[in-house]
């Protein structure tokens, strides 16, 4: 396996920087298999699936996590946090190299808010949070970490959470489900699809390109998935499993792999993957050279790179706050 197995060119201007009003009017192709793709919308899902269906979403809710701050000699500092880490923080410093282990970080204000510590895997440092309510300090000081390709200013905050999102934990959002509205999902549930929800606390490493030439040697990070007995108990009885976007697809299959329904993953889906729960995929078109691409992949074969061809010729928005694919796994049988 190369890593250039998984490049393509995708222009700049092709990034989706905003979304899309309504949530539910991007555009959604559909996988057919061996027939050419459909052309639909967000809003079509429920003529899309089928009764006795089972749509599994992510409920994770992103963190304010962004910490933009100066230093006490007034230059500026940036502290991304990732994850509770032994009663401090993993995090993404920067100026990195410039700052010492035990400097103190100050808000416009002035308040010291963080401490930097040790240097730790993949360019990260152990921070401290010197106030005592974490949440309220990042209520208070923080901003949602929208990822480094969008570089126009987000006007509402909420577009970069999921209208489920349940509980703070994320560096990211699971961006597939960015998609879904309240309506569409009373819809769904009217035409017996049923909507049950995981939780898989997303990382910035899921989103990371890899730079290893063989991709098997990419280090993927272990993150944090809960499935509820019910929710798979619903998948169980499910004509088929639809996971809305790779995060979800990846606490399923997590699940169902380690035979334990939460936990720490550090499951890393490409080529030859067996699969053993999830039968269709919604999701949006992800960057080159990562992960995420190994596992679509990894769910439908080659036939990815037609699938992104025709929909970079037709005008689809990629990443974050682009458009949508609709990949069935049963249509290539």
């Amino acid at each position: 396996m190369r890593l250039d197995d998984f490049d393509y060119s995708l222009p700049d201007d092709r990034i989706a920087q905003t979304p899309v009003e309504p949530r539910d009017s991007a555009r959604l192709l559909v996988d057919r298999g061996a027939a050419a793709p459909g052309h639909h919308r967000i809003r079509d899902l429920p003529e899309l699936l089928r009764p006795g269906d089972v749509l599994v979403v992510n409920d994770t809710k992103v963190r304010p996590a962004r910490l933009r701050l100066h230093r006490r000699t007034g230059g500026a500092a940036e502290v991304l946090l990732l994850r509770p880490d032994a009663g401090g923080w993993t995090a993404l410093v920067r100026p990195g190299r410039k700052l010492r282990n035990g400097e103190e970080l100050l808000t416009d204000d002035g308040t010291a808010i963080v401490r930097v510590g040790d240097h730790g895997e993949g360019g990260t440092r152990r921070v401290d949070v010197l106030l005592p309510d974490v949440a309220a300090a990042l209520d208070r000081y923080g901003e949602l970490p929208l990822p480094p390709y969008i570089t126009t200013a987000l006007d509402r905050p909420d577009r970069y959470q999921t209208v489920y999102a349940r509980r703070s934990a994320s560096a990211a959002a699971p961006t597939a489900g960015l998609h879904l509205t309240d309506d569409l999902i009373a819809r769904l549930r009217a035409c017996d699809i049923d909507v049950v929800a995981v939780e898989l606390v997303v990382g910035l490493d899921t989103f990371g390109p890899i730079t290893e030439d063989d991709p098997l040697h990419h280090h993927i990070h272990r993150e944090e998935y809960a499935v509820p007995a019910a929710t798979m108990a619903r998948c169980a009885d499910a004509e088929r499993v639809v996971a809305v976007g790779t995060t979800a697809t990846r606490a399923l299959e997590s699940a169902m792999r380690a035979g334990e329904l939460s936990g720490r993953t550090d499951l890393f889906i490409h080529r030859g993957y067996r699969w053993q729960l999830v039968d269709v995929m919604l999701t949006n078109f992800h960057l080159p050279r990562t992960t995420l691409l190994m596992m679509i992949d990894a769910f439908v074969g080659a036939s990815w790179r037609h699938l992104y061809d025709i929909a970079l010729a037709e005008g689809y928005r990629f990443a974050s706050f682009g458009d949508a694919m609709l990949l069935d796994r049963g249509a290539r049988n």
